[in-house]
Parts: C-alpha cells; sequence; structure tokens
C-alpha cells in the first residue's frame, strides 16, 4: 500500500460507546449515528462497517452523495438524508428508500408529484423552523404542507424533526428552551390535522446529554459515537455527579506516520522554510511525510507534538504542504522508518484531537472532517 501515513479505527472502543450510549438513552429510544463530513473524518464505508458489526442499523447523512456510500455498505440499514438533496437526486432516494428531511414547500410538492408518477412511497421527515433559522418549514409553510400531506398518499411519514441553535453551551440556554417549547407546540397542532410522524426527534449528542426531555423516539449521535465531547460543558454536565471523573467514551481513531529521514543541525542556522525557527544548539531532527495536505494544519507550525519512540516532541519550523520536522535530540536512537503518531496513544503517552484543538483554534469536528478520504483506514480488534 502507497501512504505517508494512515489512520487506525478501533472496534472495541466503537462497541463500548456504542454500548454507553444506549445505555443514556435507553431502550424506549432509537439511535441514528451520524456520519456526515465522511464520518468525521473516519471513513464512511469503514465506520459504516463496524457500526453494523456493533449492531446499528440507522444512519444519518448530509447529502445524497453520502447516502449513496452508505447503501452500497449497508443495503438492508435505514439512511435519512437531513441535507442536500438536488431534484435529480430525489427520484433515486425515493427509488432506493432514501429519507430524507422536507424543510422546503418545493421539495415536498416535487417529491410527492414524483412519488406519484413511480407508483412509490417517499420516506420523509418534515423539519421544522423553531429558532435556528438554517433549514425548516416556518409556521405558515407548515400549514400549505398539511394540505399538500392531506391531498396525498404517496409517502410515509417516517418522522417530524428540528435542530437546535448550540445545545453544547450554556449560554444557549434560554434559546434552546423556546425552541423546544416551539417544536411541541407545533407538533400538536399537527397532530390535530392528522399529521403523526412514526418518530419525532431533535436531540444532536448535545442535546441527549445536557436535555434529556429532546430525546423523544429517536436521537441523531455524531461525535460522541467516535469518543469526543461536543464541549468541555457538555462532558462536565455528564459526570459532575459521578464519583469516577474518568472519560466514559473511548477514541476510535490514531493517526500514524514515520520517520522519512534524520540529520543534524548546527546552532545558529534555521530550519525550514524562512526564519522562524533557529537552532539554539547543535539539534538532531527528522523529517515526518505529513503536512497540511493530509490536515495537518499550518498553524501548528512551531507549536505542534508528536509521539516517537513513546517521548513526546515538537514540530519546528513552519509545517509544509507535504512534510513536518521535529526534534529528535533527546532521543539520538531514532531512525528511518521509527512509527510517528499524529493522534493516538504511544507507550504511556497520548495525543488528543482536543490537544490539537487547543493549539490551533480548530473544533474538534473541523480537525476530524479535514483528514483527507485518500489517507488509509485500518480496521483493527
Amino acid at each position: 500500500m502507497f501512504h505517508t501515513s494512515y489512520i487506525e479505527l478501533d472496534q472495541s472502543a466503537l462497541n463500548h460507546n456504542f454500548n454507553y450510549l444506549k445505555k443514556i438513552v435507553g431502550k424506549s429510544t432509537k439511535i441514528s449515528t451520524v456520519i456526515k463530513g465522511n464520518a468525521y473524518g473516519h471513513g464512511i464505508s469503514d465506520f459504516v462497517t463496524m457500526m453494523l458489526k456493533a449492531g446499528q442499523s440507522h444512519f444519518s447523512v448530509f447529502s445524497a452523495d453520502e447516502a449513496q456510500i452508505c447503501r452500497e455498505v449497508a443495503p438492508n440499514a435505514e439512511i435519512m438524508v437531513m441535507g442536500m438533496l438536488d431534484n435529480h437526486e430525489i427520484e433515486w432516494a425515493i427509488k432506493n428508500e432514501i429519507q430524507f428531511y422536507i424543510f422546503e414547500i418545493d421539495r415536498l410538492n416535487y417529491t410527492l408529484e414524483l412519488a406519484q408518477k413511480l407508483n412509490k412511497r417517499a420516506m420523509l421527515h418534515l423539519e421544522l423552523e423553531t429558532g435556528m433559522n438554517r433549514t425548516g418549514l416556518r409556521k405558515s409553510e407548515v400549514k400549505e404542507a398539511i394540505k399538500l400531506l392531506k391531498q396525498s398518499n404517496r409517502y410515509i411519514l417516517k418522522g417530524i424533526c428540528t435542530h437546535f441553535a448550540g445545545a453544547e453551551s450554556i449560554g444557549n440556554y434560554v434559546r434552546i428552551q423556546e425552541q423546544i417549547k416551539s417544536f411541541k407546540k407545533q407538533r400538536k397542532q399537527l397532530e390535530q390535522q392528522g399529521i403523526v410522524a412514526e418518530l419525532y426527534h431533535s436531540a444532536s449528542s448535545a442535546a441527549t446529554l445536557t436535555y434529556p426531555q429532546t430525546r423523544m423516539d429517536m436521537v441523531r449521535i455524531g461525535i460522541l459515537s467516535y469518543g469526543f465531547w461536543p464541549s468541555t460543558e457538555t462532558f462536565i454536565h455528564c459526570v459532575k455527579e459521578k464519583t469516577d471523573k474518568t472519560d466514559p467514551l473511548k477514541r476510535i481513531l490514531s493517526w500514524k506516520s514515520k520517520v522519512m529521514s534524520t540529520k543534524t543541525v548546527e546552532t545558529g542556522e534555521f530550519i525550514g522554510y524562512g526564519t522562524t525557527f533557529m537552532a539554539r544548539e547543535n539539534m538532531k531532527i527528522a523529517t515526518v511525510p505529513v503536512g497540511y495536505s493530509h490536515g495537518y494544519s499550518r498553524s501548528l507550525s512551531n507549536q505542534g507534538r508528536v509521539l516517537v519512540n513513546g517521548e513526546r516532541v515538537s514540530v519546528i519550523g513552519i509545517v509544509n504542504m507535504n512534510m513536518i520536522v521535529i526534534e529528535i535530540t533527546d532521543i539520538p536512537e531514532t531512525k528511518k522508518g521509527d512509527e510517528v503518531v499524529l493522534i493516538g496513544n504511544q507507550g504511556e503517552n497520548i495525543l488528543s484531537v482536543s490537544s490539537f484543538s487547543e493549539l490551533s483554534d480548530q473544533l474538534n469536528y473541523e480537525l476530524l472532517t479535514r483528514l483527507p478520504h485518500s489517507i488509509p483506514r485500518i480496521i483493527i480488534n
């Protein structure tokens, strides 16, 4: 296999997280695993394969291309498109029993007409606008949607849903409470008109933890599935009443490369592009074939850390497109071909995604989803 780095995905860690989440939400609430953004950088095909092995059968994606990849791996799973779906893709979704959100009247109208022509039933989720002001049917549009739904029998109303505007932060508490009230009110109005869904869902990972009343019939779990917390606040909220404050989640992803070459640099010489790093003494350095084109942010220049031979060492100089330079003065035995851990464990040391976030001002979500599709994913355990 030709590659400069690779990603390991830990099946046992995934199983642990999924079982933990099932205990939190209880048997009466369904979990939909969110795999948008290339499964948060873990790789849709590989991650869905792992989730199927763990016993999952419901997945949420953003767009048709993600749904298509998921369907190829999981032909019998329920797949729900929460976002982009062009009109020409709706026909594919209907034919392949892909569920999708309705947040515009023209999408609903087109879908019902197309389903009639195909003599099939579209699997729909009505998304209600409750205060996030991104996608969702406004109250005036809901009235029109009711009329259209009452005139057709070419659909199955799989769900009625909404999305909260920042449940991971207490700063959004008032806004979230208003959204919860709005959703309950609109749900009641829809039911009075005979519009009843199989499932009601509103909770993301953050809302699932911090607003238990929003779990309803199904929760849409993304970042938690991968072993990460939506925010420090949500982690504190989850463990504050417990004696054991140990993180109950396990990271699934490790990112590894190897030493490409080593050399010595004399005192006073600059290392890499420009003059951002000058050798303060005679130093030994190594190059690693990973750079910003691989998702290793340029903002980690002179700040990043990696693990080599069980030791934490510094990234020095500017992060290049395809390379970083690390200092190995204190571990001179390091040689070409030695393993380099960018994210994960080596010996007793750990490099977490959150440490990257603190150094580069990136969210967990952002750093993970920027890991290129081309990096090989390898499932272990």
